[in-house]
């Protein structure tokens, strides 16, 4: 490691992607819901 590393900070593209995986477990999340409250109401 050199000393001109930045501290700890991921970089730019792996932030992008991080932060694309949450979305889409969000959503993933509220569609799984909305399907079970679907299927609860037949």
């Amino acid at each position: 490691m050199l000393w001109s590393d930045p501290e700890n900070e991921p970089p730019e593209e792996m932030r992008a992607m991080q932060a694309m995986l949450r979305r889409a477990g969000v959503l993933l999340a509220l569609a799984m819901l909305v399907a079970m409250f679907a299927a609860g109401l037949r």
